[in-house]
């Protein structure tokens, strides 16, 4: 469909470090590899999503959404003909960034370092972890992933122009990156929309009845399971509908991205870094139900009572942290201890705290004896 817009890989820039190339894995290939060896990805496993492990062991997990995404992500791309392999890495680094605790660690975190006149920003997190905290070679710090993948990381869900982001600048600012990066967010969007809609249901917060009456396309989806499955229990129904439904939404961001490169006019990779708007996109419809699954959820789950809570102890024990260490930064394990003595002790801390598991930080807490 979109062959002519695919990364050529030939076109890389390649690594900070140079290396010889593998005997049969490609660059791209390669750097998928390193990502999934990762210390960054295994702690996936136990960074929360929405629902944290104490809730139930059945929710989805950072490390889970992070599968579903890539999934989808490969899907589209290889319909599309682009770069898959290039796709998949740009999926499974995606969420590296991430604190604990999902959006209430990085508010915490962000919170904590204003008082420096600073910020937490989860892209660049990302990026600081594979190009440095990641250590397994010899030859060079972090990952020495390809240009692309960290172009990628840097602008999945943004565009930036120079100096906006100075640690960002060399990767062309002002430039859209290509497709295969352009599709991550709204892989990341359909994958997180469809999965929270499961949890949220399998913990009792949505009905079908409610999920149909704020989403009309669910409700046209769940009377045609009904009326083709009748005797099935209504988890089972749902669990159909929920197929059905990630089906169109997959299927709206197919159609959405070539409808918009043929209005475009776009011919190469060098006319989609030029485009003044990104081409990946969801159909019209699509985008509207997309939508109403975001208000569904941010009303009745993410802003919800029965996560609040939760929220506000998450995000006390990430405050509690940050105060110990930054008064105490020969506590931390190195490098961190040394780094704290060589540079900005706020910013060592925030990497610090920013690495850990959701499991790690309730131990640290608990282990100093900090109290809430």
């Amino acid at each position: 469909m979109l062959e002519r817009l695919r990364f050529p890989l030939a076109a890389s820039r390649g690594r900070r470090y140079p290396e010889p190339s593998h005997a049969y894995r490609n660059d791209f290939q390669r750097d998928r590899d390193r990502i999934v060896h990762a210390r960054a990805f295994r702690r996936l496993e136990d960074k929360t999503q929405v629902f944290s492990e104490p809730n139930s062991d059945h929710f989805r997990n950072r490390l889970t959404h992070t599968i579903e995404v890539s999934q989808i992500a490969r899907t589209v791309a290889g319909t599309l003909g682009l770069d898959e392999d290039l796709t998949e890495a740009l999926a499974l680094a995606h969420d590296f960034g991430h604190p604990p605790f999902a959006h209430a660690g990085e508010a915490e975190l962000n919170r904590q370092m204003a008082r420096f006149g600073d910020r937490f920003d989860h892209n660049l997190h990302a990026l600081r972890l594979v190009e440095g905290f990641e250590q397994r070679y010899a030859r060079f710090p972090g990952l020495n992933l390809t240009f692309e993948v960290r172009e990628g990381m840097a602008k999945h869900s943004r565009d930036f122009d120079q100096g906006e982001f100075p640690e960002l600048d060399e990767y062309l600012p002002g430039q859209r990156p290509p497709l295969e990066a352009q599709l991550i967010d709204l892989a990341d969007e359909i994958a997180y929309c469809t999965a929270d809609l499961d949890d949220a249901f399998e913990a009792g917060m949505l009905t079908i009845d409610e999920i149909g009456a704020a989403v009309p396309r669910s409700a046209a989806i769940q009377e045609a399971i009904e009326t083709q499955f009748p005797g099935s229990p209504p988890r089972i129904q749902f669990l159909e509908g929920l197929r059905l439904l990630i089906d169109w939404l997959v299927t709206g961001l197919i159609e959405g991205t070539v409808d918009a490169a043929r209005r475009s006019g776009v011919e190469s990779l060098d006319d989609v870094r030029r485009h003044p708007q990104r081409l990946a996109r969801l159909a019209p419809e699509p985008s509207e139900t997309a939508a109403q699954l975001k208000r569904l959820l941010y009303g009745s789950v993410y802003n919800s009572a029965a996560l609040q809570q939760e929220r506000e102890q998450s995000m006390e024990q990430v405050a509690l942290l940050f105060e110990y260490f930054l008064g105490n930064p020969e506590g931390m394990p190195e490098p961190y201890s040394v780094l704290a003595r060589e540079q900005a002790a706020h910013r060592v801390v925030c990497d610090y705290i920013a690495g850990m598991t959701d499991g790690f930080l309730r131990k640290t807490v608990r282990h100093l004896n900090l109290s809430l």
